[in-house]
């Protein structure tokens, strides 16, 4: 679960961490309000959505007095911000973040996440701040230092001042930095982070470090864990599609091909994507029924497919061991008649009962394209879909 830059300063602070003094604002009234009680000459207005690369999109404008404020909170109030993480539709802005202006002496990067190749959490940093940290780590690699993180010791005193002395910090802010990613790493792990970024990382002219900005993602895993984060969802910023499809318990992701794809199983789904790239298609999407779906969860499953109007064919591809095959052509039958789907369907199945749902499928009087092989209902559905793209 992604949370905004506000909501993740809030985290931090609570750990220690420090941040700039700053509140969140829903209309331009609220923000000159907010920099009225900030009460510095320079306040910096912040467009919040869950995409980086905000002040390139036009989405974060420093400004000189409550004019300038009000000004410029009009401007990204409401706007639709494209940047190079929203895609070309960009995304529509429900609020700003108003923070006092800062004097910023150096930008630096820290940030941690799960390693899944070392199943450790590492920490980052880098003395290029303020930058694409995916460019600095395209071009110059070296010039991101890491410690992975034991699990039995957390992360301790000596790693994150080897990594401080790595980004060039000297004198005082050797020691305010090191205590600074130690409250990092808590309230990650507090929080059952996955992913933490703070990009910046500013010292000011005065030799403070504070978080200037900040990226948080959530371990949907353990929200039962954390009833108050719950709340920091933002349902406007996800996908519909998405949101609907969490509603019944699917795991559906969404793609830009013209192939739904509808599989039980993580694995089998991933598979079921690549054989549809190799064969010359485009899937729309990863959806994952589970391993003991019903016909209802199929209905539903069938209602999201159908909702995404770029969907010009279906590929079912199940093994039938909790789910029996019978079930899910009693299910996909039921579906199609009920919603009235007008694409054509190819299905693969393999496993328990799966003569007899080819019979039922065979019997239903439904334009059902059946195959033995995943790579031949590969083939059948990017044809039935237009042919290769």
């Amino acid at each position: 679960m992604k949370i905004h830059e506000y909501q993740a300063k809030a985290i931090l602070a609570k750990y220690g961490v420090p941040v700039p003094r700053g509140e969140v604002a829903l209309t331009p009234q609220d923000a000159v309000e907010i920099a009225k009680r900030l009460g510095g000459p320079v306040a910096v207005v912040k467009a919040q959505i869950h995409a980086g690369g905000r002040g390139k999109g036009g989405g974060v404008k420093v400004s000189k007095g409550l004019e300038a404020v009000e000004a410029n909170a009009k401007a990204i109030l409401g706007m639709q911000l494209v940047t190079h993480q929203t895609g070309p539709a960009g995304q529509r802005v429900g609020r700003v973040l108003v923070e006092e202006g800062l004097a910023i002496a150096r930008e630096l990067y820290v940030g941690m996440l799960v390693d899944r190749s070392t199943k450790k959490i590492v920490l980052m940093a880098s003395a290029d701040g303020g930058m694409d940290i995916e460019e600095v780590a395209a071009k110059t690699p070296e010039r991101i230092h890491k410690a992975l993180v034991e699990p039995g010791t957390g992360l301790l005193p000596f790693q994150a001042q080897q990594l401080v002395f790595a980004i060039g910090l000297t004198g005082d802010s050797v020691k305010k930095a090191t205590k600074l990613m130690l409250s990092l790493y808590q309230a990650f792990l507090a929080s059952d982070a996955s992913l933490l970024e703070i990009n910046p990382l500013i010292v000011t002219e005065s030799g403070d470090l504070l978080a200037l900005d900040a990226k948080m993602t959530i371990d949907d895993n353990a929200l039962y864990r954390h009833a108050d984060f719950r709340d920091l969802r933002d349902l406007s910023e996800e996908d519909p599609l998405e949101v609907e499809a969490s509603k019944f318990a699917l795991n559906y992701i969404r793609l830009e091909g013209n192939i739904g794809c509808m599989v039980n199983g993580a694995g089998l789904a991933m598979a079921t994507m690549d054989i549809i790239k190799l064969s010359g298609g485009q899937p729309a999407n990863f959806l994952d029924v589970g391993g003991g779906a019903n016909a209802e969860q199929i209905r539903n499953a069938f209602k999201i497919l159908m909702s995404d109007t770029n969907v010009k064919a279906v590929l079912i591809n199940i093994f039938g061991g909790i789910l029996r095959c019978d079930v899910l052509a009693a299910g996909v039958i039921a579906a199609v008649k009920e919603l009235g789907v007008p694409v054509p369907i190819v299905i693969r199945m393999k496993g328990t009962n799966v003569d007899e749902g080819k019979k039922m499928l065979a019997e239903s009087g439904l334009n059902f394209t059946t195959a033995d092989t995943m790579g031949e209902a590969a083939v059948q559905v990017v044809q039935l879909a237009g042919g290769a793209q």
